[in-house]
Parts: C-alpha cells; sequence; structure tokens
C-alpha cells in the first residue's frame, strides 16, 4: 500500500494529512491521453448550435465536414472561453448549455421561463449540471431530451473527422506522441503498489471504440487485476456528472474518501474529489494560468505538469 504526503514544494498548494491510498480514479482526456483535441471542436460546435439553432439537417455529413473544415480558424471568444471552464463536465451538459443559450438568443423558439432557463446557464458556467429545484417547462424539456443527445452526437463526428480519427491512427504507430510525459510509468507505479486504478470520463464508453479504444491504443492494459481496473463514462442519452460516477464507484468499491487519489485537468473531478474528501493532483501545464488558479479556488492539493516530476514521486512511500 502506499501513503501519500506533502513535501516542502511549489507544487503542494493544499497542504493535506498523509494518506493511505486503496484506489485512484483517473480523468483521461488532457489528464493521460493527448488523442483528442477537442476544445476547437466543442467550441465551434457550441457557437453553431447557440447561432444557428438546430435547423433541418444539422447533423448531416454534409454539415459535419463543412463544420470540421472551418474547426479553429478564427477566435470565439464565447465558447473558446466556456470549454476551458467547463472541463471535465458531461459533454452532454456542454451540448444542453449552448441549446439553453440559442433559446435565450431566440435563434431557438421554444417556450419556458426565460429568467430560470437563464439562471441554468450560469449554473452550467459555474460547475453545475442538474437542476432538480428547477424544472423546465414540458417544452423545453422535451426540446433538450432531442437535441442534447443529437447534438452530442454530431459534435462526435466533427471531432472524428477533425482529428480524432487521424490521431489515432498516428497513435498506432507512435503512442508515446500522444501520452502525457510519464503517464504510462506513474500508472504502473500506482498498480504496482496494490493502488487499483479507475478511467472515469465524460465520453461514452463502450468496449473496444471511442474512449475504450483510445485508451488500449495507447497501452493502458484494461480489465480487472490489470493496470486500469476499469473505465466508466457517460452515454449517449443519459448526463452522468463526475461527482455521481465517482461517489458511486467509490461507495460499490467500500472504499471511503480520504483513501482515493483523485488526478485529473478538469473542474468537475477536483471539485468531486474535494466534495469526497478525496486527495486531489490537478494535470496542468505551466502556461495553464487560469485553470492553475481554477483549480486551486476548488481545493486542488497537488499541481505538475506532468508525472516525471520527482518532487511527485518522493511524495509516494511504500508502507
Amino acid at each position: 500500500m502506499l501513503l501519500f504526503s506533502p513535501v516542502e514544494s511549489e507544487i503542494v498548494v493544499k497542504p493535506f494529512e498523509p494518506r493511505r491510498i486503496v484506489c485512484a480514479f483517473h480523468d483521461i482526456d488532457g489528464t493521460h491521453s493527448l488523442i483528442r483535441d477537442w476544445p476547437p471542436v466543442m467550441s465551434i460546435v457550441l457557437d453553431y448550435a447557440e447561432k444557428s439553432g438546430v435547423p433541418a439537417g444539422y447533423d448531416s455529413d454534409e454539415n459535419v465536414r463543412r463544420i470540421a473544415a472551418i474547426t479553429g480558424t478564427k477566435p470565439l471568444p464565447v465558447t473558446d472561453a466556456f470549454c476551458v471552464e467547463s472541463a471535465g463536465l458531461s459533454a452532454l451538459t456542454q451540448m444542453e448549455w449552448a441549446l439553453r443559450r440559442a433559446v435565450e438568443a431566440g435563434t431557438v423558439n421554444v417556450p419556458c421561463d426565460r429568467a430560470e432557463n437563464r439562471e441554468k446557464i450560469e449554473r452550467i458556467r459555474g460547475g453545475e449540471e442538474v437542476f432538480p429545484d428547477l424544472p423546465d417547462s414540458p417544452e423545453l424539456e422535451a426540446f433538450l431530451t432531442e437535441h442534447t443527445p443529437r447534438l452530442f452526437r454530431f459534435y462526435e463526428k466533427v471531432l472524428n473527422l477533425y482529428c480524432r480519427d487521424r490521431n489515432l491512427a498516428l497513435a498506432k504507430q507512435d503512442p508515446d506522441r500522444f501520452i502525457i510525459p510519464g503517464s504510462p510509468a506513474f500508472m504502473r507505479f500506482l498498480f504496482a503498489h496494490g493502488v487499483k486504478n479507475y478511467f472515469v470520463t465524460g465520453a461514452v464508453v463502450e468496449k473496444g471504440m471511442g474512449m475504450y479504444e483510445e485508451v488500449e491504443t495507447l497501452g493502458y492494459p484494461i480489465g480487472p487485476g490489470k493496470v486500469v481496473e476499469d473505465i466508466i463514462g457517460s452515454t449517449w442519452t443519459d448526463k452522468l456528472p463526475k461527482d455521481v460516477i465517482m461517489q458511486r464507484l467509490a461507495k460499490t468499491l467500500g472504499v471511503d474518501g480520504a483513501q482515493i487519489l483523485v488526478v485529473g485537468d478538469g473542474r468537475s473531478e477536483i471539485w468531486a474529489g474535494a466534495q469526497m474528501g478525496a486527495v486531489m493532483i490537478s494535470r496542468l501545464p505551466e502556461s495553464a494560468a487560469y485553470q492553475r488558479a481554477l483549480h486551486k479556488s476548488l481545493g486542488t492539493n497537488v499541481i505538475v505538469a506532468d508525472y516525471t516530476d520527482p518532487r511527485l514521486m518522493a511524495m509516494f512511500t511504500e508502507v
């Protein structure tokens, strides 16, 4: 078993008591994998949905090709910023945010309480994903039920065409090109010392496809008793916030939050880890000043640029 203890170092941004680590919950995109260059794709799809609404054929193959061709060609200040702020949220929540903005802008005409819709837009931007206290009008609920997963599938098609399929093919030849430095060794280190690693993602997880295929391509063995015990993610239609996924997983494993290490680059997994009483490592490049400040405010304990930092490994001792 591993003991994780703070050291006198600038990478420790919030001191904590030494912890015996039983399990580690890891985000994937940006935390361990670089296959999906998702922010520019997400940004332009959300911008398109807000400004164009849901016209007939908006998710056609022709429109997929059109949007992919212009992805990343110009700044989109509002949606670019939202992608930074919402990293780690369920993709369905991110789609919902854009569709609610389309309703607010009048691009889509759906009867609803506009003040409540505006409140939900702001709450999503603040990291919330479910709103049991503010039910939608039947018309808005039906609209979101139909178009949120449809827009999600459209986004995935654009992502595949823009970068994912090409990068996956390249990763099969040279996986190290798409791995955060030190990630495989860090995962194997945890595994070798009895820590069970779980990948937790807002992406859809289907065995042999999508995110599952990407993880396997990068060389992470998946399955009981392997380096990665399992991958838990979302579905095309059911929103599963990471805090829900992580809390359910901890309960199923019978593990207390204080025995869990959370590793991520998004706000949702770090916030969820803080709520569970876990200890958290944020994997963020030194250039990500806004995200580093955000993670500090969320309560992360350690921030590193990658897993080769000797100060990080010095925090682990075998007990």
